[in-house]
């Protein structure tokens, strides 16, 4: 089906396909009902027309004061440009009318699907900078050692501390960080972006 639709027909679709949805008649309706829910948005995505009047798609876009990880907007080539900051990002599509919607449906799933990851790699950062915390001064000493690639013995050495003690330290670190390996480890604190 490639014929345009409108915002009950999209609802109507949408609720067929097992998603929950609402529609508003314009831009200032729809920022009246989404400041109310600051709190409890949850995940979702929010189709919009560029051409909507008075306010259109982008200005409605632009027009939030609730807190959202980064903007994104298109420019005539339909090329995302981002803006906003806070470590994440989210972007919008662009779906040129009339579109089929079977491939809206699933650019939605898709989105949600991105924005699902990025909710679990922030909880995981989290996590991250908490086991962080809880090492003793002495295991952060360790984990330089680790992330650099030393044996525990060259550990041992540099720190004027036993193999055996190196081998303490770093059992304690793995079960805090939830690692296995000192490479898994490693890994994991390259994804880590500093704390702002």
């Amino acid at each position: 089906m490639t014929t345009p639709i409108s915002g009950d027909g999209l609802a109507w679709l949408f609720d067929s396909r097992g998603f929950h949805s609402a529609t508003w008649d314009g831009g200032q309706t729809f920022l009246d009902a989404a400041l109310g829910y600051r709190s409890d948005w949850g995940q979702a995505v929010v189709l919009l027309d560029v051409r909507m009047a008075p306010l259109s798609g982008l200005v409605t876009l632009s027009g939030p004061r609730w807190h959202v990880p980064g903007r994104c907007f298109f420019d005539r080539q339909r090329r995302c440009r981002h803006g906003g900051g806070g470590g994440q990002e989210w972007c919008l599509d662009f779906l040129e009318k009339p579109f089929h919607d079977n491939e809206l449906v699933d650019r939605v799933q898709l989105a949600l699907a991105a924005a699902t990851a990025a909710i679990d790699d922030d909880l995981e950062a989290r996590r991250l900078r908490l086991a962080l915390a809880s090492l003793s001064p002495r295991e952060h000493e360790v984990l330089d050692e680790l992330v650099r690639g030393h044996y525990n013995k060259n550990i041992a050495d540099h720190l004027g501390i036993t193999p055996r003690t190196v081998e303490f330290h770093r059992a304690n670190i793995f079960e805090k960080m939830g690692v296995s390996s000192a490479i898994e480890l490693a890994h994991k604190l390259g994804r880590l972006q500093p704390m702002g």
